[in-house]
C-alpha cells in the first residue's frame, strides 16, 4: 500500500464499490520534496444516491444494534487498524509529518475508537434507546411520568475534514458517530486524503462494518449538502470562512440540519507571576510552548498563537523560547533525529508567510532560524514575534498564522491578561501555567466563557499531563466564536450530537418499556422464584420480592453505634436528638437500616449473584425509631450484559416502615451469573 514513483490515484468509496478519480482530478505534491505524488477528485460521483444508500442501507444496519454491539464492533476496528498503523506511517511521511506526529494522528485516532468503545460499554444501556436523566413525577400520585430519551436520527452524517489530522480527524468523528447508530459519508482535505484512504481501506477490508456504514469523497464534495436533511448531520473542521460558507448553505439553513464546526482558534498560553525563573513552572511553560510550535509543525488547531507573560519576564521568556528553538532539527520527517517536518504544502507555506506579514504590522520577529523557505518541499523556520504593545493590537488578535508561528505578549497585571486572552473572540483552548490555586480561579473564570477548554499545569500535574495541545475523547473539544461555537467529544456528550433527544409522557409502565429499565409505579412480578436465586438471563424487568418485616430495637441500635464506633448523638442521646429539627427522638442509623435491608432479602447460600458491586442515588427519607418495623420492595430495575460469565443487575430498594412511609431508597449494584 505504499506509494510508488508513479503517481497515486486516490479513490473514493461509493455505494459498497472503489470509484478512481476522474480527468478534472487535482494534483496532490509531497510536502518533502514538492513532487506530484498523488492524484484526487471525482465530479461524477453520485452524491444523492449515497445519502440515500447510507440513510437506507448503513442507518438501519446500524441502528438494529445495541449500543454495546457498536461498542464492540468500535474496538474490533481499533484493535485491527491498531497492528496495521505501519502502513499509515509509512504513508504519512510525505504529509510532512514525523514519527511524532504520526502517534499523535495515527494513534490518537485508534485510542480515540478504543476510549468509545470502553465508555459504550460502560456507560449506555445494551439497549437501543438512551435514557438522558432520571424520570420526572408530573403527576401527584405517580401514575403520570415525564422521562428524555435519546435515539438514532435516521439520517447520515457528513464529516468534513481538514489536511492535518487525515486519521485522528476522521476517526475521532467516526467514533461518536457511529456509537450513536449513524452511519457516515467522509469528505479529507485533498491535500492528505491519500492517508485517509488507506485507512478506509483498512476499515473496509476488515470486513467489521456494516454496508453503508462508511464512504468516502476523495475531492469535492459536488452537490452532496444539496440532499441533505433534518435527519443528517454535517460536521466541519477547518477555516472560519469555509465554516461560514458550508453553514449558510441554503439547505443547511432550510432544513435546520445539525452542524457542528470546529475551525480558526487564537488559542493562548499564560504564565502567571507566580511561575518565575527557577520555579519548575517556568520551564514547564516554555517546554509546552515550544511543543505547540513545532508538533506537526504548528499545524494544529490547538496549537498555541499567543503567548502571554508578566510585562517584566519579556525578555527571559524570549531568550528562554529562542534557545529551546535553535536546537529544533528541521528536515526529512523520516531521519530518526528530526525535531519537525515540513507544512504540508508549498501553498500552505505561502499562506503562513502572508499571514506572517500580517503579524509582523503589530509585532517584531525576535527569532527566526537558518531560512528552508525557498526548498523545494514545504519546510519553514519557527518564527517567534514579539509585541510590546498589545492594547494596541489588533490583528494579532484575529490572524491565525496555521505554522510554527507565535506571539510572546507582555501584560500588566491578570485583570490585564484576562481581557487580552478574550480579545481572540473565542479559543479551542487556553493553558495557564501557575502554582497558586487562586491565580487559577481568577483566571479560569475570567476566560472560561471564551475558551472550549482550559489546560492548567505546574509542578504537581506535570509528570502525567497531556499537553495545552492535546484534545482528549473524554473532554469536550470545540470552543465558542471565532473557534465554531459547537463541540466534539466529551465522553458520551458526543455520542448525543447524533441522536435526537424526545420527551416522552406516560404511565410508568409504557416508559419502562420504552426505556427498558424498570421504574417506581410500573408493574412488578411478585410471584416468580426470588430473584437472588435466579441467573442473570432469566432474571425480567420487574421481577420483585417484598420481604417480612424486621422490628428496630433500641439494643439495636445501641449494639450498632458501639460496634461501629459511630455514636453519633442523634443515636444515643434521646434529649439532644430531640432538639434537632429532623429527628423526633433517637434513631436507627441509616447504615444500620441499609444492614437490616440486605439481611431482609439475601440468599445466603451460594447462587448465581456473584458479587456487591455497589449501590446508587441513596436517600435517607425518613427516620425510623426504636420499636418501628421495616420491610423492602426488592426490584430488577435494568440488566447489562459485562461478558460471556457474567452481567450486571440494578436493583430498586425501597425501605418502607410498617405505615407504608418509604424510610431509604436506593439502587443496589449485583454481579449475577450468565
Amino acid at each position: 500500500m505504499a506509494l510508488t514513483k508513479a503517481t497515486h490515484r486516490v479513490e473514493s468509496f461509493a455505494l459498497g464499490a472503489w470509484t478512481p478519480p476522474d480527468s478534472g482530478a487535482r494534483a496532490i505534491e509531497s510536502a518533502i520534496t514538492g513532487e506530484r505524488i498523488a492524484e484526487a477528485g471525482n465530479d461524477a460521483l453520485p452524491f444523492a444516491d449515497m445519502a440515500n444508500w447510507a440513510r437506507a442501507t448503513g442507518a438501519v444496519a446500524l441502528q438494529d444494534m445495541t449500543f454495546h454491539a457498536r461498542a464492540r464492533m468500535l474496538k474490533a476496528i481499533a484493535l485491527h487498524l491498531n497492528e496495521r498503523r505501519e502502513i499509515l506511517y509509512n504513508l504519512s511521511y510525505d504529509t510532512g509529518a514525523t514519527l511524532r506526529d504520526h502517534k499523535i494522528d495515527i494513534d490518537g485516532g485508534i485510542g480515540t475508537l478504543l476510549v468509545y468503545a470502553s465508555k459504550g460499554r460502560r456507560e449506555l444501556p445494551d439497549t437501543k434507546v438512551y435514557l438522558d436523566g432520571p424520570p420526572e413525577q408530573l403527576g401527584r400520585a405517580g401514575n403520570f411520568l415525564g422521562q428524555h430519551i435519546c435515539v438514532p436520527k435516521r439520517g447520515v452524517a457528513v464529516h468534513i475534514n481538514a489536511y492535518n489530522f487525515p486519521v485522528w480527524g476522521m476517526l475521532e468523528k467516526l467514533a461518536p458517530t457511529w456509537l450513536a447508530g449513524l452511519p457516515a459519508i467522509v469528505k479529507p482535505a485533498t491535500a492528505t486524503c491519500y492517508v485517509t484512504e488507506a485507512c478506509v481501506r483498512l476499515i473496509i477490508d476488515s470486513g467489521l462494518l456494516p454496508q453503508g456504514a462508511l464512504q468516502l469523497i476523495s475531492g469535492g464534495i459536488g452537490d452532496l449538502l444539496d440532499h441533505t436533511g433534518s435527519q443528517d448531520v454535517v460536521t466541519f473542521t477547518g477555516s472560519a470562512a469555509t465554516g461560514l460558507k458550508l453553514r449558510s448553505h441554503p439547505t443547511i439553513l432550510a432544513h435546520a440540519v445539525p452542524f457542528t464546526a470546529e475551525q480558526d482558534s487564537l488559542n493562548a498560553s499564560l504564565l502567571a507571576p507566580d511561575a518565575t525563573p527557577g520555579a519548575p513552572e517556568f520551564d514547564l511553560f516554555l517546554k509546552e510552548v515550544v511543543q505547540e510550535m513545532t508538533v506537526k509543525a504548528g499545524q494544529k488547531c490547538t496549537a498555541i498563537r499567543r503567548i502571554f507573560v508578566p510585562a517584566a519576564q519579556l525578555d527571559t521568556v524570549i531568550e528562554g523560547l529562542a534557545d529551546r528553538l535553535s536546537a529544533i532539527k528541521i528536515g526529512d520527517p523520516r531521519g530518526s533525529d528530526t525535531h519537525m517536518g515540513a507544512l504540508v504544502s508549498r501553498s500552505q507555506r505561502s499562506a503562513v508567510h502572508a499571514a506572517c506579514e500580517v503579524l509582523e504590522k503589530e509585532a517584531d520577529c525576535v527569532f527566526q532560524s537558518a531560512t528552508l523557505d525557498d526548498g523545494p518541499g514545504a519546510f519553514m523556520s519557527p518564527r517567534l514575534y514579539r509585541c510590546d504593545d498589545p492594547d494596541r493590537a489588533t490583528r494579532l488578535h484575529d490572524t491565525e498564522a496555521f505554522g510554527p508561528v507565535a506571539t510572546v505578549l507582555g501584560y500588566r497585571d491578570l485583570d490585564h491578561a484576562i481581557d487580552l486572552i478574550n480579545q481572540g473572540g473565542g479559543s479551542l483552548v487556553t493553558s495557564l501555567i501557575t502554582h497558586d490555586p487562586a491565580t487559577a480561579v481568577h483566571v479560569a473564570t475570567g476566560i472560561a466563557p471564551f475558551n472550549g477548554r482550559i489546560y492548567i499545569n505546574n509542578r504537581t500535574a506535570m509528570a502525567e499531563a497531556t499537553g495545552h495541545g492535546a484534545p482528549l475523547p473524554h473532554m469536550v473539544h470545540g470552543g465558542p466564536g471565532r473557534a465554531g461555537g459547537s463541540e466534539e467529544l466529551g465522553g458520551i456528550r458526543a455520542v448525543l450530537h447524533y441522536m435526537q433527544r424526545t420527551a416522552i409522557q406516560g404511565s410508568p409502565d409504557m416508559l419502562s418499556a420504552i426505556g427498558s429499565s424498570w421504574m417506581p409505579g410500573a408493574s412488578k412480578d411478585l410471584d416468580k422464584q426470588h430473584p437472588f436465586k435466579r441467573r442473570f438471563g432469566t432474571l425480567d424487568l420487574g421481577d420483585a420480592i417484598q420481604t417480612e418485616p424486621r422490628t428496630v430495637t433500641l439494643e439495636d441500635i445501641e449494639h450498632f453505634a458501639h460496634f461501629t464506633g459511630d455514636t453519633f448523638y442523634a443515636h444515643m442521646d434521646e434529649e439532644a436528638a430531640k432538639a434537632n429539627p429532623f429527628f423526633p427522638g433517637r434513631v436507627a442509623h441509616g447504615y444500620l437500616l441499609l444492614s437490616f435491608a440486605a439481611g431482609l432479602f439475601v440468599e445466603p447460600d451460594p447462587g448465581p449473584v456473584l458479587a456487591n458491586t455497589g449501590l446508587d442515588n441513596l436517600r435517607f427519607m425518613a427516620p425510623v425509631s426504636p420499636g418501628d418495623a421495616i420491610h423492602v420492595n426488592l426490584t430488577v430495575k435494568s440488566k447489562t450484559p459485562r461478558n460471556d460469565a457474567y452481567g450486571e443487575v440494578r436493583w430498586h430498594v425501597q425501605i418502607l416502615n410498617q405505615d407504608e412511609t418509604p424510610v431509604a431508597d436506593y439502587e443496589l449494584l449485583t454481579m449475577n451469573a450468565i
